[in-house]
């Protein structure tokens, strides 16, 4: 459980990054506030009362894996996967990696945007959503070659960021061999 001083210092540090942008950001520093925005997530109770909730592909399925690696449980915010605007402290997804007891632990942070959002203010197919320093994937919509979103979501763009647990597959890889499903 946090402190008050503790919960005041990490209120104060995201004040502070909210209202100072240096003149050239570098990942790493991404990297960090964006750690500091989303600790909170640690807890599901705060990540449903801030608009979360399970997403399941559609086929009813929770927790995503396959022969390599898992990505987890998603809890989606569909209020940011339509906004436009791509926040690294404001994921569109929170990644949880369900445990023996039954509780789930924050591992990744997803960010997504549907393709016809990103298009109707970047309309050259060559420009893809960026954040970290890192491009988006394409995932078709239904109908499309691969590689076809198992949601049945229209086309979108996505980024998978490994910031609460290491993926040896590196950070932004979709898939984590340390990541199994039940």
């Amino acid at each position: 459980m946090r402190t008050l001083p503790q919960m005041t210092v990490g209120a104060a540090t995201l004040a502070l990054a909210a209202t100072v942008t240096p003149a050239v950001a570098s990942p790493r520093d991404d990297l960090q506030l964006t750690r500091a925005a989303t600790a909170r997530f640690h807890s599901l109770g705060q990540a449903t009362s801030s608009g979360y909730g399970e997403l399941r592909d559609a086929a009813g399925i929770a927790c995503i894996d396959n022969p390599a690696g898992g990505m987890g449980i998603h809890y989606v915010n569909g209020a940011l996967v339509g906004d436009p605007s791509l926040t690294p402290g404001s994921p569109e997804v929170l990644v949880y990696q369900p445990a023996a007891d039954g509780s789930l632990h924050l591992v990744a942070l997803e960010y997504v945007i549907l393709e016809s959002t990103w298009r109707a203010t970047h309309p050259d197919p060559a420009d893809v959503p960026r954040l970290f320093g890192q491009s988006f994937e394409r995932l078709a919509g239904p109908g499309e070659a691969q590689p076809q979103n198992r949601y049945g979501l229209p086309a979108f763009y996505e980024l998978h960021l490994w910031l609460w647990k290491p993926n040896p597959s590196g950070m932004f890889h979709d898939w984590n061999p340390d990541v199994t499903c039940p």
